[in-house]
């Protein structure tokens, strides 16, 4: 038993031994750095709220390989993003551009804004506008003889 624990924990240290640096996702540190730079502005589709270069999600590694290979080709910067917004549409970009596909995502919370202000405005009015009905003879008097009770009628 003691032989065999032995062996476990000499597995385990050579292992980890052996695992030694990381090595570098990419040749050309330029290269790694555009890759960086690229995906630090394209979403996660995974996680959708994170960056691709900070996503450890499988999908996000494989883009940022792809985006490496892309930059290996000789793409350009915006041909990389045209590559992949092609591929995964606007929703891949953290700012999209503003046309007909995503003017809804610019626009609709300045209108829910004004729409919301204009019920508002429209209620206040309606409120303003509505006057209370008078009393009529029985409430006036019940109403008296509440006030008079506590002695709050002259």
């Amino acid at each position: 038993m003691k032989r065999l624990l032995m062996l476990i924990l000499l597995a385990v240290a050579a292992s980890s031994a052996w695992a030694g640096l990381a090595r570098p996702l990419a040749h050309d540190e330029a290269a790694e750095q555009r890759m960086l730079a690229i995906t630090r502005n394209l979403r996660c589709l995974v996680c959708q709220d994170e960056s691709l270069a900070a996503s450890q999600a499988g999908l996000a590694r494989d883009l940022r390989a792809e985006v490496r290979k892309l930059i290996e080709r000789g793409y350009t910067n915006q041909q990389v993003i045209d590559y992949l917004v092609a591929r995964y549409g606007n929703y891949v970009r953290f700012r999209p551009p503003f046309d007909a596909e995503t003017w809804a995502l610019w626009l609709g919370p300045y209108l829910l804004l004004f729409v919301g202000l204009g019920a508002l405005g429209l209620t206040i009015r309606a409120r303003r506008r509505r006057r209370e009905a008078p009393l009529d003879e029985a409430e006036l008097a019940r109403a008296q003889a509440l006030l008079a009770r506590h002695g709050e009628l002259e």
